[in-house]
């Protein structure tokens, strides 16, 4: 197959293009715009495959993207360009509608035109993979709040976005929902859990308490640190990608999560036990720790039920949250210069998201 992957030099994407190049036979069209997130050395081991290519095209230049389709005439489409911080959303929306939603729709277009040029064989196998987020979903009940079993996200929980970011991100999959309904494009959707892995760019929880922590900076934890996330191994979920592209029904809806569901303040004390061990000093890491206050209508928990993807597709996450967290700590150890150049003149580890602009975590 060749595979247009957009995003594909961000966190998730970049991902998906390793596990692409390294464990199939498959071609990867990499069209990304290059943001602050974007970076190719996160493809350094991949970008020399003569089955790999790269273009730099902004999703929301339908004649670029017009180009590249004919240019390249792919079999399947795995879209994960978007603007994904919540926090970078509350203090600039606009980016978001614009990439999230404008971007995805031209995508949709593009894709559209070039899948009614193909002959009948061609268009019943093509597939439009738009990959999406569990924070779609909303809020889930805190242990805090109702006791007993807890429910979880599946492919049928309603839509309740709550910040910028989620409600972009909803947008974008009802359009893609909407272009199987009304036109007969071939799309699946996947929502995912929080990811976490080697190569995520530092504005992110676990990075930048691994960083902070290393330079003696606080390790700033929202509101009381209960908020609860179920984490996903990154190269677990681009195996998990790879085979909805590949063994997905069309017009359906997985859910994809890593059965680890752990509050915040668990897992920056998690981090700071593993560098206690790994790169000791006078003092413990978690004496780091300082509280902030809550990023405007944080949500409490996520969760997601993953039954589908194990039922259907023979899906499983391999990393045990404990085991993919340490290996996440030796990367971030062992490739500091990355994470220099990354952030250089683009994030300093400010803090973002604040009603109060002045607000920081220093």
């Amino acid at each position: 197959m060749k595979i247009l992957v957009t995003g594909g030099a961000g966190f998730i994407g970049s991902a998906v293009i390793r596990h692409i190049i390294n464990n199939t036979s498959d071609s990867v069209i990499n069209v990304d715009k290059l943001t602050y997130a974007g970076n190719l050395e996160s493809l350094a081991l991949v970008e020399n495959s003569e089955r790999y290519s790269f273009e730099q095209v902004n999703i929301c230049n339908r004649l670029e993207l017009d180009r590249v389709f004919q240019a390249y005439q792919p079999d399947a489409i795995m879209h994960l360009a978007a603007e994904s911080h919540v926090d970078r959303s509350i203090t600039g929306p606009a980016e978001f509608i614009q990439t999230n939603i404008v971007g995805t729709y031209n995508l949709l277009e593009a894709a559209r035109e070039y899948w009614n040029s193909l002959d009948i064989g061609a268009q019943k196998s093509f597939r439009f993979h738009h990959i999406s987020t569990d924070e779609v979903y909303g809020d889930l009940p805190h242990p805090d709040e109702q006791q007993g079993d807890l429910p979880l996200f599946t492919e049928q929980t309603s839509y309740a976005p709550s910040s910028p970011y989620s409600a972009s991100k909803a947008s974008s999959d009802h359009l893609v929902r909407a272009w199987l309904r009304t036109y007969g494009l071939p799309i699946i959707v996947t929502n995912c859990s929080n990811n976490y892995g080697p190569y995520h760019f530092p504005e992110k929880l676990i990075p930048l308490v691994i960083l902070n922590a290393l330079e003696g900076k606080s390790l700033p934890i929202y509101g009381k640190g209960d908020q609860i996330r179920d984490w996903l191994y990154v190269e677990d979920h681009a195996r998990a990608l790879y085979k909805v592209v590949t063994e997905g029904v069309v017009g359906e809806t997985y859910n994809i999560g890593g059965h680890n569901e752990k509050q915040n303040i668990e897992v920056v004390e998690t981090i700071c036990t593993i560098l206690d061990e790994l790169r000791p000093k006078d003092t413990k890491y978690a004496e780091q720790i300082t509280y902030v206050t809550d990023r405007p209508g944080h949500d409490r928990r996520y969760a997601i039920d993953s039954t589908k993807m194990k039922k259907e597709l023979n899906w499983l996450p391999e990393e045990r949250f404990e085991t993919g967290l340490r290996k996440t700590v030796e990367w971030y150890l062992s490739n500091h210069e990355w994470c220099s150049r990354v952030q250089d003149g683009s994030y300093q580890r400010e803090r973002l998201g604040t009603l109060n602009s002045t607000e920081e975590a220093k």
